[in-house]
C-alpha cells in the first residue's frame, strides 16, 4: 500500500519536531548546569576559605575568575559558533567544562581552584552562544522559537535560583561536591548532546574567515574591562591599577572598532548594531541581570551577616523567585506572540523596580514574610517576564549566519551587567557602612547599596520605553 506524499511530509515534520525538542532538552541541561554552577559556589565560599586557608581578597577570585573568563570570551565564543560550527564548539566547550570542574573539586591549592574557575568561565562563554544559536536555527522564527527560547532561558533562571539551595545542601556534606556534582551532570549532558545535537556543514571559507586581529582586540579589551570592574572596589576606583585597566580596555575596544570597519570578514559586523531592537534588548539585559545580581549580593549579606541565617536557609529564602520563573516559563511564549516582546520586558523591569523599592526600608528585625518575601516574589516575576523576551528580541530578525553573534552579544550584556552592578553595589556598601562594625553600621551600608539595583532597574525601564524608529539592518554582504 503506497503512502501519500502529504502523509510522508507530515511524518517527516513530526520527526523533525521531536528531534528539535530533544535538542532543546540537551541545551537546557547545559544552561541549567552553567547557572547552577554560578550560584552554588557562592554559599560554599566560607567552607572553602576555612579548608584551603584563603584570605578574603583571594577568596573573591573564586567568583571573579569565572566572571572574568565568561565576560571576556563571550563575543569570541559567539562568532566562533557561527564560523567554526555550533555543534563542534558546544561539545568541545562542554567537555572542557567537565574537566575543569573535576580539577577544581580535587584542588588542594587555591591557585589551582581559581584557575579551574577561570577555565570554566571561558568554556561557558563558548557553550552559551553556541546553545542559543542552535535553538534559533533549529526553530523557525515565530511561536515555535518563542516557546523554545522561553523554556530555555527560564531553565537558566531556575538553575540559578535552585543552585542557592543545592549549594547550601552540598556544602553541608563538603564544599568539593559543589564542583563534583557538575561533573556528573556535564557528562550526562555531553553524552546526550553527541547523540542529539545535529551537525552543521562548514565550508573551507568558514575556517579562513576568522578575524584573528579583531578577536584578540575584543577579547583582551573585555578581559581588562571586567578585571577593572571586579578589582575596583578592592583597589579603589581612582587607583592607578583601575585607571590603567580602564584606559587599556578603552584603547583596545576603540582599536577593535577600527579593525572591524576595515575587515572583510569582521568578528562583529558593526551594522548589526543598527537594529534598535537588538540594542535596547542588550541595554535591558544589562539592567535586569545586573540589578538582580546586586540585590542577591545584598540580601545574602543581610541574612547571613546581620541576621545569622545559614547558607541553606538563605537559599531557601530566595528560592521562591525560581519557582515563579519555572511556573511562568510555559506561558511566556504565547504571551510574546500576543503582546510582543517590548511590553513584557517593560513590565518585567517595572516589577523589578517595585521589588527593590520595597527592600529599601529593611530593618534590623524585619520579618521575612513582610519585608523580604514581597521583594523575592516581585523580583522573580520581573525576571520571568523579561528574561525570555530579551533573548527573543535580541535574536529576532537576525540572519542565520549571525545568530551566534547575536547570542554572544546578549549573553555578554547579561554577564557584564552583573559584573558592573555588583562592583557598584560593593562600592556603595563600603561607602555607606559605618566604621564601628555595629549592626546599624552594617544596615546603613546595605541601605546605600540597594539603591544601586533600584537605579539600574529604573534606567532599564527608561531605555526600553524610549524607542527610536526602526532602521533596517545592513545585509552581511554589504558590511
Amino acid at each position: 500500500m503506497s503512502t501519500s506524499p502529504s502523509a510522508s511530509r507530515s511524518r517527516d515534520s513530526a520527526a523533525l519536531g521531536r528531534r528539535a525538542w530533544g535538542v532543546l532538552l540537551v541545551l537546557c541541561g547545559a544552561l541549567f548546569l552553567d547557572a547552577l554552577d554560578v550560584s552554588m559556589i557562592g554559599v560554599a565560599l566560607p567552607s572553602i576559605r576555612a579548608d584551603l586557608g584563603m584570605s578574603t581578597s583571594s577568596l573573591q577570585w573564586i567568583v571573579s575568575a569565572y566572571v572574568l573568563g565568561y565576560g571576556g570570551f563571550l563575543l569570541l565564543g559567539g562568532r566562533a559558533a557561527d564560523l567554526l560550527g555550533r555543534r563542534r564548539m558546544f561539545l568541545l566547550s562542554l567537555a572542557v567544562f567537565l574537566v575543569a570542574s573535576g580539577l577544581g573539586g580535587l584542588a588542594q591549592d587555591p591557585s589551582v581552584l581559581i584557575a579551574s574557575r577561570f577555565v570554566k568561565g571561558v568554556s561557558a562563554a563558548f557553550t552559551a552562544p553556541a546553545g542559543l544559536s542552535i535553538i534559533t536555527t533549529s526553530f523557525a522564527e515565530g511561536p515555535a522559537r518563542n516557546k523554545a527560547l522561553a523554556i530555555y532561558t527560564a531553565t537558566g533562571a531556575a538553575g540559578f535560583s535552585l543552585g542557592l539551595v543545592v549549594g547550601g545542601a552540598l556544602t553541608e556534606i563538603g564544599w568539593r561536591w559543589t564542583f563534583l556534582l557538575p561533573v556528573i551532570v556535564a557528562l550526562a549532558t555531553l553524552l546526550a548532546a553527541i547523540r542529539l545535537v545535529p551537525a552543521d556543514a562548514l565550508s573551507r571559507r568558514d575556517w579562513g574567515a576568522f578575524d584573528v586581529a579583531g578577536a584578540v582586540a575584543i577579547t583582551t579589551g573585555m578581559l581588562l574591562l571586567v578585571f577593572a570592574l571586579v578589582e575596583a572596589p578592592e583597589a579603589g576606583w581612582a587607583s592607578g591599577r583601575t585607571l590603567a585597566s580602564l584606559a587599556g580596555a578603552g584603547a583596545l575596544l576603540t582599536a577593535f572598532g577600527a579593525i572591524e570597519r576595515r575587515s572583510a570578514s569582521p568578528l562583529v559586523r558593526l551594522g548589526i548594531l543598527r537594529s534598535g531592537s537588538l540594542v535596547r534588548a542588550n541595554l535591558a539585559a544589562m539592567s535586569l541581570f545586573g540589578a538582580w545580581v546586586g540585590f542577591l549580593f545584598i540580601a545574602t549579606l543581610y541574612l547571613q551577616q546581620l541576621r545569622g541565617w545559614s547558607a541553606l536557609e538563605t537559599g531557601l529564602a530566595i528560592f521562591p523567585s525560581g519557582v515563579i520563573v519555572v511556573a511562568l516559563a510555559p506561558r511566556i511564549g504565547p504571551l510574546v506572540g500576543r503582546y510582543g516582546t517590548t511590553p513584557l520586558i517593560t513590565a518585567g523591569l517595572a516589577s523589578s523596580v517595585a521589588a527593590y523599592a520595597l527592600f529599601l526600608p529593611i530593618g534590623l528585625h524585619s520579618g521575612y514574610a513582610a519585608a523580604l518575601l514581597p521583594t523575592v516574589v516581585l523580583g522573580g516575576l520581573g525576571f520571568a517576564l523579561a528574561y525570555g523576551p530579551l533573548n527573543i528580541a535580541a535574536t529576532n530578525g537576525i540572519a542565520p549566519s549571525e545568530q551566534g553573534l547575536a547570542g554572544g552579544l546578549v549573553s555578554s550584556s547579561f554577564q557584564l551587567g552583573g559584573a558592573l552592578v555588583l562592583a557598584l553595589v560593593t562600592a556603595a556598601n563600603h561607602a555607606g557602612a559605618g566604621s564601628d562594625g555595629s549592626p546599624q553600621a552594617l544596615l546603613d551600608g546595605f541601605h546605600s547599596a540597594i539603591g544601586v539595583p533600584l537605579a539600574v532597574a529604573i534606567a532599564g525601564v527608561v531605555a526600553t520605553a524610549l524607542r527610536r524608529p526602526a532602521r533596517a539592518l545592513l545585509a552581511p554582504e554589504s558590511a
